[in-house]
């Protein structure tokens, strides 16, 4: 088994000091691992001193192009040379903005435009794309392609940039800095054409960020990489807490191709969304079932957790081929970007890995609580950062109300926004809209969005996403929404679950009801399930697979 790792840094002032570090302590260590070409099995090795050597030579390229002080953006799959682009604007006195590359035209073109975006890089997927739809776009005065290989007026190529910049004096781009406290990183919040928020984040939001992460939950030596690179989830928490862990990351470039990757590249951690981490469990409850072999699994479960009472472990020698899915090496799974049932932790904690799962929003960096290491409970969310202040508005009666944080990782504000500035941010507290209680040992539990509430004729308060929960761990309901039924006067007056079955077509709704009953038989009256809806497909999602209640 891996030691267990100890974390011995010490908060950094800016991005350039975070990587200079690491190439002062590491050089020869791996900082980038990835496929070669799709399909390949052959590794891509990266050391931290190569990648500085890169990042130098682009930035040194944009700073004699004249926009080393510019608002640049990225737009494409997750990749190398997205990483490579990230840093280098971080470590300029330029901002970086990552544009959602899921989003519609309109979406896009709107955000390149109100972002005040002067170049934007983007993969050889959107070539076609860039080209349709450049003159929509005259504040972009160069589109970099990362697969081009010639320069065509304002359409530049990644690679002759590059090579330009490596024969570029450095010292104007070494001697750019930026204003801690000044915007470093613009994240735009999803939504419609003309409502998505820019979340602007400061160096300082940034750093303390990955610090104080690192102070709750150490990361091991080797990383997979694998949830989109313009969430900051992923972006902050994962590239940016790896490189100051000096570890080596390793690239998933298909979502599909994860369990492939970890057998590859043999992760200690990855960091994933809570939608990841039930489909792999359900994958593997699924191929127990088909085996026949779900006593011999509970027992193999209770006869571990019987043995670890006297200190003894056995856990990855009895599930030792469901820890050759992960790699074999694989030691944490970090989670979060949306609420995850309590029963997703106990089932990797049952088979010997850790899960911790947190809670953020982009407007704090984003994390704000993590389940800190030998503290990891599945039904919470752990403890705030140290760096933050936190505290419940207005609770109710059960002790729930919105959380409210204030401290050095709430953004600077929103964009070209200061309306929505001043709804969210009130005497330096930050207002989440995410609502949630203590428990009895102060872990942080999350209820639900506070968009979400349903108020029911009775004055009751419902938090759909705690509902959900007692659902979700039926096995062959694959989604799950849980809504309010209006009476003629337009009020809810009880609660119905939509359910999407997938393959699972052979359950009637008198039957699903009948389970969800089961599940749900410790709760009042007033929060039980009426009725049951069944549909042919899967939910509409937004780009970071959450699921859109209102579509």
């Amino acid at each position: 088994m891996a030691k267990k790792p100890v974390y011995t840094g010490t908060l950094c002032g800016s991005i350039r000091e975070m990587l200079d570090r690491a190439v002062a302590d590491c050089p020869n260590k791996d900082a980038y691992q990835f496929r070669a070409a799709r399909g390949s099995d052959e590794i891509v090795h990266v050391t931290y001193q190569q990648f500085y050597d890169i990042d130098e030579s682009l930035g040194a390229a944009l700073t004699d192009l004249g926009y080393g002080s510019s608002h640049i953006a990225c737009c494409g799959e997750n990749s190398f040379k997205w990483i490579c682009v990230y840093i280098t604007v971080l470590k300029s006195a330029g901002v970086f903005v990552p544009i959602d590359k899921d989003l519609p035209t309109a979406d896009k073109l709107h955000l390149l435009d109100e972002s005040e975006s002067k170049i934007l890089f983007y993969s050889g997927k959107y070539e076609k794309w860039v080209q349709e739809n450049a003159e929509n776009l005259p504040n972009i005065d160069y589109f970099i392609g990362f697969e081009r290989d010639e320069d065509e007026g304002k359409f530049l190529s990644y690679s002759k940039l590059l090579a330009r910049g490596s024969e570029l004096p450095r010292e104007e781009y070494d001697a750019l800095k930026s204003d801690p406290d000044e915007l470093k990183y613009l994240v735009y919040t999803s939504g419609t054409t003309g409502l998505a928020k820019g979340v602007m984040l400061t160096e300082k939001n940034i750093c303390y960020d990955v610090h104080y992460g690192l102070t709750c939950s150490h990361l091991y030596s080797v990383g997979l990489s694998v949830l989109p690179y313009h969430h900051t989830y992923e972006a902050v928490v994962n590239i940016l807490g790896s490189m100051h862990n000096h570890a080596t990351l390793c690239i998933n470039q298909n979502m599909r191709e994860i369990v492939k990757d970890m057998q590859l590249f043999h992760p200690e951690y990855t960091f994933i969304v809570p939608a990841i981490a039930q489909f792999m469990v359900n994958s593997f409850k699924k191929n127990i079932r088909q085996q026949g072999k779900e006593e011999q699994f509970e027992r193999a479960i209770s006869a571990s957790k019987s043995i670890r009472r006297f200190g003894i472990d056995i856990r990855r020698i009895v599930f030792k081929s469901v820890h050759e899915v992960f790699g074999g090496k694989m030691q944490k799974i970090l989670c979060g970007g949306a609420y995850a049932p309590p029963e997703l932790g106990e089932f990797f904690t049952s088979i010997g890995l850790v899960f911790c799962i947190g809670y953020g929003i982009t407007e704090c960096s984003p994390l704000v609580a993590g389940n800190p290491d030998g503290d990891c409970t599945p039904d919470t969310v752990g403890f705030k950062l140290d760096c933050l202040e936190l505290k419940l508005d207005s609770p109710n009666e059960e002790g729930i109300g919105e959380i409210v944080v204030k401290g050095d990782t709430v953004m600077k504000g929103y964009y070209k926004n200061p309306e929505a500035t001043a709804e969210a941010i009130k005497d330096g507290w930050f207002y989440t809209g995410d609502y949630g209680k203590f428990d009895s040992t102060g872990h942080l539990m999350i209820t639900g969005r506070k968009k979400n509430i349903i108020v029911l004729d009775n004055g009751k308060n419902v938090y759909p996403e705690e509902i959900e929960n007692y659902i979700e761990p039926i096995e062959y309901i694959e989604e799950v929404v849980v809504r309010g039924v209006k009476n003629e006067q337009n009020v809810d007056y009880e609660l119905m679950a939509e359910v999407y079955l997938g393959e699972n077509t052979d359950h009637t709704e008198v039957e699903i009801l009948a389970d969800i009953w089961q599940n749900m038989k410790e709760l009042p009256s007033y929060k039980q399930i009426r009725k049951v809806v069944i549909r042919e497909e899967p939910f509409p999602k937004t780009t970071t697979n959450k699921i859109k209640r209102n579509a």
